[in-house]
């Protein structure tokens, strides 16, 4: 089992859960597909992307659920990422966790490996 990732924040989600359905965030639309991380490329992408983003949520998806429109492709130093090619369905989200900060606001994901 491949568990993998989306940090987003917590009002997409729920405004996914009132759609049954995560159209992605702004960065996402823009790309043409979701992104997601590993649990070892998380708290990267969360350094990257969300240190002074607050009320984060984070998805937990098995990669195998998403089918063929999940591409791994190589990004950040030629690691491969999981890419979503559609929507994500919101019956396909097997947990949502709180993505707490530390005191220098980063967010603590490194559980998630």
């Amino acid at each position: 089992m491949a568990l993998i990732y989306k940090i987003l924040p917590r009002a997409e989600w729920i405004q996914a859960q009132a759609k049954g359905l995560f159209e992605g965030s702004a960065i996402d639309i823009a790309d043409g597909y979701i992104h997601f991380s590993t649990g070892a490329q998380a708290l990267e992408t969360a350094r990257r992307y969300f240190t002074d983003k607050h009320d984060l949520t984070v998805l937990v998806v098995e990669a195998d659920d998403l089918g063929p429109n999940l591409k791994w492709e190589p990004s950040r130093g030629g690691d491969l990422f999981p890419h979503l090619y559609e929507c994500l369905d919101c019956r396909w989200v097997r947990d949502v966790r709180d993505a707490p900060l530390d005191l220098a606001g980063i967010p603590q994901l490194g559980d998630l490996a």
